[in-house]
């Protein structure tokens, strides 16, 4: 049964079959995720919102919008919390161990969620300056679940299914975003049938009626509803095997609580233990030999795939108003605006977002990550080109529903590709004493790319000729321009994608090398032949 110098602990987590303890793992680290999905992408359903009720200015045409410094404060802060999360948590769940950890990054989700909705004061520059205060805090706490959930799902599942547990984990971003869009539907839905208030256009001051300012607080609020739940379940959760046995070396612990979870007799072996001699830094040569490429190969795709998965958000808003979907400002009240912007927020993520996810989870371990990796930066470069290429056909009023097509399937490929493989592979190729680390360090690295591609294409998608740019922007090189660069950025995903190995039904020691020193059996001379093709 042991391969080589395996702990039967390990071994009987490998080849365990699919059972109970595999799905509440899902759904506790799901429900962090939903919760993060929710908390970073509800701001963008309110931001026109803020701008109506806080930037209002008498006599103007249009209603009030946020200048692009606070809009852009306001959207991004998050993200540089996450940013800095990312790469503390991560490293602190090495340090500490997964679970401990774990409670604390729900508990500074939960408390900045609340937070975020009490920023009080009538004066609009405390408001803001309150609101990205704690979207930072929540960001930051948000960071830490990323490489927490992924280490501890891959370090729980078993060989055969575990690329699926993962990517099922990630999935609940889908759900998160829908979650998001639903409630807001509702809530906005709500308001406007009790308090009746004209479109801006015939009434400026009456057209946001006061009551619009609990809105936004109550739709951020609801982001801790989903953490609170699950938090008990959090604590109960044993610590796992991985980081129990080959980290903090307790074998007896280890083989104790697996015996729980698994319901099955595990003899703990102490012996086995003690010979595990390398103990190579994240920063050593022996690291950057073995790993040094696989790290770079996971931080340069994730980076590359999200400058091009966040620029979205800037064309959204464009395409709906495009096709239709959502009328122009002036003609809708301050509530009815919420409601169509979320409406049309939520119809993207069920078509193309949420199905993408789940095309990952059920093909993953058949065609393996590096497949759905290349393939889905393939389709994404061939389709931001078509887009961009004949990009004045595509803007004609003819042919926009081809436009939304197309668009539609960018984001189709990025879930069903990338931006999933992107989150799961970096959880199962690196030794289980900087597994969380590593994973922050890529999960960071993605996050730089994020404000790459909300802020960098904010200004480069701005008109060539200043007087079109929008207000308070400086001419960029227009949005055609803008879409071929994406394309070029796709391109380079896929050549990065190269340099990660295929972890596609192997063990975590296999993939990680961590039975190697030993070399008994087929787990020293398995493992180093594929970490290096």
């Amino acid at each position: 049964m042991v391969v080589g110098n395996k702990l039967q602990v390990l071994d009987a987590l490998d080849v365990a079959k699919t059972q109970w303890y595999h799905f509440t793992a899902i759904i506790i680290a799901g429900m962090g995720f939903f919760t993060d999905a929710y908390d970073l992408f509800c701001i963008s359903l309110v931001t026109k919102l803020l701008g109506r009720i806080y930037y209002h200015v008498d006599g103007a045409k249009s209603p009030g919008s946020l200048p692009p410094n606070v809009s852009a404060a306001v959207n991004g802060v998050a993200f540089c919390g996450t940013l800095a999360g990312q790469l503390f948590f991560g490293w602190l769940g090495d340090k500490l161990g997964r679970k401990k950890v774990y409670g604390m990054t729900l508990m500074l989700m939960v408390i900045c969620s609340i937070a975020s909705g009490l920023s009080f004061s009538s004066n609009p520059k405390a408001v803001m300056a309150t609101l990205c205060f704690f979207r930072f805090w929540l960001g930051f706490g948000i960071g830490g679940d990323y490489p927490l959930s992924a280490t501890i799902m891959s370090e729980y599942a078993n060989k055969k299914t575990r690329g699926a547990f993962i990517a099922a984990v990630f999935a609940m971003q889908g759900f998160g975003i829908l979650g998001g869009g639903i409630f807001a539907i509702i809530i906005s839905a709500a308001f406007m049938a009790s308090f009746h208030a004209p479109p801006y256009e015939v009434d400026p001051v009456g057209s946001t009626v006061p009551e619009a300012d609990y809105v936004w607080r109550i739709v951020l609020m609801v982001g801790a509803l989903p953490a609170a739940l699950t938090y008990y379940w959090r604590l109960k959760m044993p610590e796992t095997a991985r980081y129990t046995a080959l980290v903090a070396k307790n074998a007896k612990q280890a083989a104790s609580d697996m015996s729980k979870v698994l319901q099955m007799d595990i003899e703990a072996e102490p012996q086995k233990i003690e010979q595990e001699k390398i103990q190579y830094g994240l920063f050593s040569k022996e690291f950057a030999k073995r790993h040094g490429l696989h790290l770079l190969g996971t931080t340069t795709t994730w980076f590359l795939l999200d400058i091009a998965f966040y620029s979205q958000n800037l064309f959204q808003k464009d395409i709906f108003s495009a096709i239709g979907w959502i009328p122009s400002a002036k003609t809708m009240n301050a509530l009815e605006e919420v409601y169509k912007i979320a409406r049309a927020q939520t119809l993207i993520a069920l078509c193309s977002t949420v199905p993408g996810y789940w095309f990952t989870v059920a093909f993953i371990d058949i065609m393996g990550r590096f497949a759905i990796q290349l393939m889905g930066f393939f389709f994404m470069t061939v389709f931001m080109f078509a887009l961009a290429i004949p990009y004045d056909h595509w803007i004609h009023k003819d042919n926009r529903i081809g436009f939304v097509v197309m668009y539609s399937l960018t984001f189709f490929f990025a879930n069903f590709g990338p931006n999933a493989t992107t989150f799961v592979v970096p959880a199962e190729i690196f030794p289980a004493r900087l597994r969380s680390t590593c994973h922050g360090i890529s999960a960071a690295a993605g996050k730089l790319g994020a404000m790459v591609g909300a802020f960098g294409f904010l200004y480069l998608a701005q008109n060539k000729d200043k007087a079109k740019a929008d207000a308070g922007y400086p001419a960029g090189i227009g949005v055609k321009n803008s879409l071929i660069v994406l394309g070029v950025i796709n391109a380079l995903g896929f050549l990065f994608t190269f340099l990660v190995p295929e972890s596609k039904g192997k063990s975590l020691e296999e993939m990680s090398g961590e039975n190697e020193n030993n070399g008994e059996g087929e787990a020293g001379a398995s493992s180093s032949s594929s970490s290096n093709h």
